[in-house]
């Protein structure tokens, strides 16, 4: 990886962000601002899916590899399109519930004549370059044990294979493990919370760092396994051999019954530095102290060498859910600077650069009584990779403004509920309606989305280009001044990185939120991506059709084409009457908070599928499809198990009740 530029290389991607850095920026410059006019569709293959595909492929060699959900691996030939073979991990459709946004995952890594698949169900595997065929397979987790998941990439750094996982939002102790890339055993493991003290030392490479990080915890917090799951962000540092991983959010999210309303909770929402041979704590940075919000730090981290102040800094900078950007110093983890990137914040006012600690507005911790967060778990800016390009010294990424309304639950009505798949947020979804209505209406009026371009040293705004509604995807530069992006108009673009001028744009009728790469082969540039919007709420954009996933690939002079979407209905049904009363109601929007929100939206609102304009049909065989798994093969997982009919029934009486609110105003539009 340090010959990452060398001629053989150059024209490869070789990681997920193509280098450890995490830049994302290539110096191929082939298709520049003179001839992106010239660009079509080189090849593309349907992915059979309407479920979101958030992976970046790899291309080694002429062979381009990619994941799809349910962690199959496909192998094609990078010119054409043609497979070669595909591997399947056999992942069990219940992992499109158990896991927390759906059964996709972000991409594989390489290293030396193998790729390493990340599991959702916890296997890390290694196969065969070459052919697919299994090298090992290693367990990281115990599903019976904890509710964890894998959804992020792994990496593989100097001959160690290193992940994390997910599964805060459902009660665990995050932790990241490093194994042997040949072997697959384990090397090392760092959990990133501490346990119950009363059992000791782990016995794991954390055991120093948690003994410092215990007094900042209160409570019975081991019982709900406190989270702090790295779910998704690591770079690496080779000269100085430092793994820098970026935490998650706490289990139970509040604070108030995670730990009292008392103390920091290290390692939530960190940056936090890890020896790549040992697993041994280097250093930390705590963004979100208190967390208290959902906010996780698992956003991307970007390595960079950049003057500030007349002195080049070697840095790590992160842009995470809270709001603010961070250029901290990766040799030590001092802050350098942090300002926040978004118009509203009613969170933290500033960080306070004597004490690196965000300085909070008042009545920012929640209570009983419902309130609006904005940033909010919906994040400033989530998982999508952002870019890094030297020359113009700007960081760019998809950003986004959507207040959400929080509220704990009474002492007293909250209690942990250990099990798959069953959310132990410690939130209350229904109390105070007619505010919450009035909070949602805040939230609503003020959502927005921008494609972002920010100067860390200055740490000011350099430009942006403002989308109708926010999920816009993850972005990537060249050395030829282009930014490329999928949007939430379902198209793919291409922009001058350098002011923001839209160079070229193709409509795709899918809105990719997956990272693009570019790759050369026999002297060709390519760029590819895969589209397929992952649905995550977005509260004004109503009805939203899309094509099925594809991994679509371009360049100079291409000339296939898409097929055309297939046409469907626009009117929305009309709702049936609502004959349930307020108390299943109020039943159902607990439920449906705990379990249906993070797939369907809060408060019923957009997300893969708008619940409350369902089918007359739908609403028939409502109970058999969240039940009976009627629809498990595109993705609705049963709930078996998880909820009795009784349930069943107030979420869809809630669903029914919500569709009664909207139907009028949907409907004029």
């Amino acid at each position: 990886m340090r010959a990452l530029d060398a001629p053989a290389n150059v024209g490869d991607w070789l990681s997920y962000s193509r280098g450890w850095d995490e830049q994302r920026h290539s110096p191929l410059t082939q298709i520049n601002e003179g001839n992106v006019g010239q660009l079509g569709l080189a090849w593309y293959d349907d992915l059979g899916t309407f479920r979101g595909v958030q992976a970046s492929p790899l291309v080694i060699d002429g062979v381009l590899y990619n994941e799809s959900i349910f962690n199959v691996v496909t192998a094609y030939d990078a010119t054409n399109g043609k497979k070669l073979w595909t591997y399947d991990p056999k992942v069990d459709s219940k992992w499109a519930r158990l896991a927390c946004c759906g059964p996709s995952s972000r991409g594989i890594a390489a290293w030396h004549g193998k790729l390493y698949v990340g599991a959702l169900d916890g296997r890390v595997i290694a196969i065969d370059q070459k052919d697919g065929h299994e090298v090992w397979s290693t367990a990281t987790f115990d599903e019976a044990k904890a509710p964890y998941s894998i959804t992020g990439a792994p990496r593989v750094y100097d001959g160690k294979v290193v992940i994390g996982n997910g599964g805060a939002d459902y009660g665990s102790r995050g932790f990241v493990i490093a194994l042997d890339a040949e072997t697959g055993k384990k090397a090392w493991k760092f959990y990133l919370v501490p346990g119950d003290p009363s059992k000791g030392p782990d016995g794991e490479a954390s055991d120093e760092a948690l003994a410092k990080a215990l007094p900042t915890w209160s409570g019975k917090f081991w019982e709900a396994g406190g989270g702090g799951n790295a779910w998704d962000s690591f770079a690496y540092d080779p000269d100085t051999r430092t793994v820098i991983v970026g935490t998650g959010n706490g289990s139970p999210h509040m604070w108030h019954f995670r730990s009292e309303g008392k103390g920091d909770n290290l390692f939530l929402c960190s940056m936090l530095a890890l020896d790549i041979d040992t697993g041994k704590y280097k250093w930390h940075y705590q963004e979100v102290p208190e967390e208290d919000w959902d906010y996780t730090c698992t956003q991307p981290i970007l390595l960079a060498d950049i003057p500030i102040d007349g002195k080049t800094r070697k840095v790590a900078m992160q842009a995470p859910k809270n709001g603010f950007f961070y250029v901290v110093d990766r040799t030590n983890g001092q802050l350098i600077s942090a300002k926040s990137y978004v118009s509203i914040n009613t969170w933290a006012s500033h960080v306070d650069m004597a004490t690196g600690r965000p300085v909070l507005v008042e009545g920012a911790h929640n209570t009983a009584t419902p309130h609006l967060m904005s940033p909010s778990w919906l994040a400033a800016h989530t998982w999508h990779p952002m870019s890094y390009d030297p020359k113009t010294g700007l960081v760019y990424f998809s950003a986004q403004e959507q207040g959400s309304i929080y509220a704990r639950a009474e002492d007293g009505k909250y209690k942990y509920t250990p099990g798959p798949g069953r959310s132990n947020s410690g939130q209350d979804f229904g109390s105070q309606p007619e505010l919450r209505r009035e909070l949602q209406s805040k939230a609503n009026a003020t959502e927005k989305g921008y494609l972002l371009a920010w100067d860390p040293r200055a740490q000011t705004e350099a430009w942006r280009v403002p989308y109708a509604h926010p999920g816009s995807g993850g972005v990537l530069t060249t050395a030829s001044g282009l930014l490329v992006q999928g949007t939430i108009d379902k198209t793919l673009a291409i922009y001058r990185d350098s002011d923001g001028k839209k160079l070229w744009e193709m409509n795709i009728d899918q809105a990719p939120v997956a990272g693009p790469i570019t790759y050369m082969v026999d002297g060709v540039q390519y760029i590819a991506i895969n589209a397929g919007w992952g649905g995550s709420p977005v509260y004004n954009l109503g009805p939203f059709q899309t094509a099925t996933a594809k991994l679509l690939v371009f360049k100079l002079g291409g000339t296939a084409t898409l097929p055309p979407m297939t046409a469907v209905k626009t009117d929305l049904p009309a709702p049936p009457p609502l004959r349930a009363s307020e108390a299943q109601v109020a039943e159902g929007r607990e439920l449906y908070g705990e379990n249906c929100s993070r797939c369907h939206g809060g408060n019923a609102v957009g997300g893969v599928k708008d619940l409350r304009f369902m089918t007359a049909d739908t609403h028939r065989e409502f109970a058999d499809i969240v039940l009976g798994g009627k629809l498990s093969a595109i993705g609705m997982a049963s709930f078996k198990g998880q909820l009795s009919e009784s349930q069943v029934e107030a979420i869809h009486a809630f669903l029914i009740a919500r569709g009664n609110e909207d139907y009028r105003d949907a409907t004029a539009r």
